[in-house]
């Protein structure tokens, strides 16, 4: 997992209103050290599969899958969780604006609910983590190819982060970084 996405949820995990509207559905306390955990620069892989597997029942729970979606709608939640994702990428100012539009637009915010509210994309999608995870190149690939194929919610959340300029901005990094 990601050290920054790890960071962005810590800071989420801060916010009062995030906690308070999780508090009933997750035991805080081990997400809390789980957090603290991934955060660590020399951390396990065992501790990111934990993670990874909280993060995955907590999506395929409905409960929680909507308290934190609903959650991200407010910008006292969305917006430090978007700025502590993007700090790391200063140097790319393109990046960190696209990124920032794009988490800004209501349509996005809804394809992304689009998304994760059918369990096969879902599927697909946390079977591509692994597939990083595990540095399987070819499979993550795979399925995200699958993903935009059979999917609409991902087609149109593509065309959406292109709008923004994040796909723009994404492939701008692999031509500077070839020359």
């Amino acid at each position: 997992m990601n050290r920054d996405l790890a960071r962005g949820l810590t800071v989420a995990w801060a916010l009062p209103e995030f906690r308070d509207g999780l508090r009933h559905l997750v035991d805080l306390d081990e997400v809390t050290v789980l957090l603290a955990a991934l955060s660590l620069p020399d951390r396990d892989r065992e501790v990111e599969r934990s993670a990874l597997g909280l993060l995955r029942s907590g999506l395929d729970s409905t409960q929680v899958r909507e308290a934190v979606l609903l959650l991200l709608e407010r910008d006292t939640v969305r917006r430090p969780l978007v700025a502590a994702a993007v700090e790391p990428l200063a140097d790319r100012p393109g990046l960190v604006t696209a990124v920032t539009s794009a988490a800004e637009d209501p349509r996005v915010r809804h394809e992304v609910r689009a998304m994760l509210d059918s369990a096969g994309v879902r599927e697909l999608i946390w079977r591509a983590v692994d597939d990083q995870v595990s540095d399987n190149r070819f499979g993550l690939i795979r399925r995200a190819a699958v993903l935009f194929v059979r999917h609409p919610s991902a087609r149109r959340l593509g065309w959406a982060l292109r709008r923004h300029g994040v796909l723009r901005e994404l492939r701008h990094k692999t031509w500077s970084g070839a020359a």
